[in-house]
């Protein structure tokens, strides 16, 4: 209920969003925007940074691709320009976005905080409440709107593990989020905690950069190649799937994967007992696709490591007694929602931060919850959701629109109506 003495709700400037209030301008939040923008439904975008798709420009290494063919990461109705490659660099698809937005006429508020989000029973509306900072100037602002679409995504705050010694460590550790470059690290001992595509592609980078790659490799792995016989590995898995049953395709991928790659396991990459495709619709675990990676392996180059038992000084002990001189430390041991921590809701989303129901049928709570951007399905599922969510949202709108006997403003500062 509203409570019109409440000095923290006296003390907020008060917004109604005649549409949805979507969380995170990321290639998530910006799909579902443009195909609202297709149907004529306003809405508005809250965005903690300064800028679009922050997970692009200010946590990735430079030398970052996308792992898929374009055609497979295009947002809806927006392709790809003709002349970009096959796969296009960091700065290639965060010129894509920018396009995206400009053309779709996207304008997100940004340097907005979401502090909590709840739905209110009484009014039968979600109560977003943000903070902002504009140089020293703070500001408080609640949003009153009938959807809410998650889009902060799966990757949202950064993972640290929690390994005995590693506060002691004298030399630099840091996240592959804030990981740019092997320049800094040419000549120097660097040890890359994770063997994710994450894990592979910074240790490819410091070899490459003239460093010493160690990369800790404690569970199995499935590393297929990026492509087989000129074709790209994801697209031909799809092209299967249509045909043959999962269990199938993933033996096949296993099988040209051995005669192009070899036995990897005799250099310490041990497959897991699920096939690839298993895996990451069950699991949610990506299979790496190597892009040199695994060149670099086999000459000794990249160093393969099992588990830490702990950080020293200035080395590291591992799970089987072998000590380490390193300089510095690479956590590329992935991401995680952030969603448990401002979103009010237990019924659709788990502790995890991720929809309790699995693909396809996690974009729809209830009372106007969405979520887009968690199929675990890369930008293609993301794409998938915006578009169902933009369609339930328009069909709920248009019935709206002819119920209404006078037009309503998009915003308006609730305060001055109560």
């Amino acid at each position: 209920m509203f409570n019109f003495m409440d000095p923290d709700f006296l003390a907020r400037r008060c917004v109604w969003v005649n549409g949805p209030v979507i969380v995170g301008a990321g290639p998530s939040g910006l799909a579902v925007g443009a195909c609202l923008k297709e149907q004529g439904i306003p809405f508005v975008i809250l965005e903690k940074t300064d800028c679009i798709a922050s997970l692009w420009q200010k946590r990735t290494y430079d030398r970052l691709k996308l792992h898929l063919p374009k055609q497979f990461c295009q947002l809806p109705k927006f392709p790809f320009p003709d002349h970009y490659p096959e796969y296009p660099n960091k700065k290639q698809f965060i010129d894509y976005l920018e396009s995206y937005a400009t053309h779709f006429d996207i304008n997100p508020q940004f340097n907005e905080c979401v502090q909590s989000a709840k739905y209110d029973e009484a009014c039968r509306l979600w109560r977003v409440k943000t903070v902002s900072t504009n140089g020293s100037t703070r500001s408080e602002v609640e949003y009153f709107c009938q959807w809410l679409v998650v889009a902060t995504g799966e990757n949202a705050e950064r993972m640290v593990p929690d390994i005995d010694g590693l506060k002691e460590f004298g030399g630099e550790v840091l996240h592959a989020c804030d990981y740019k470059s092997g320049e800094k690290f040419r000549g120097k001992k660097v040890l890359v905690v994770g063997c994710g595509n994450s894990g592979m592609e910074v240790s490819l980078d410091l070899c490459n950069h003239e460093a010493q790659p160690s990369m800790v490799v404690r569970s199995s792995v499935h590393v297929l190649p990026r492509e087989i016989c000129g074709r790209s590995t994801f697209e031909l898995a799809m092209f299967m799937l249509k045909w043959l049953p999962l269990w199938l395709v993933d033996k096949l991928l296993l099988v040209l994967a051995w005669f192009i790659l070899g036995n990897i396991e005799k250099y310490g990459l041990k497959r897991p007992s699920l096939g690839p495709l298993q895996l990451k619709n069950t699991k949610g675990k990506t299979p790496v696709l190597d892009i040199g990676a695994l060149e670099k392996i086999r000459s000794g180059e990249i160093n393969v490591v099992p588990g830490i038992r702990r950080f020293s000084c200035d080395m590291v002990e591992l799970v089987d007694g072998e000590m380490l001189n390193i300089d510095a430390v690479v956590l590329a041991t992935g991401y995680s929602s952030n969603v448990p921590y401002w979103l009010q809701e237990a019924e659709f989303f788990s502790k995890d931060g991720f929809p309790k129901s699995s693909f396809p049928n996690g974009w729809k709570g209830k009372d106007g919850l969405y979520a887009v951007g968690f199929t675990r399905r890369g930008l293609s599922g993301a794409s998938a959701d915006a578009t169902k969510i933009a369609q339930d949202i328009g069909k709920v709108w248009k019935e709206d629109l002819k119920q209404k006997k006078q037009k309503v403003p998009t915003h308006r500062r609730c305060i001055s109506q109560f």
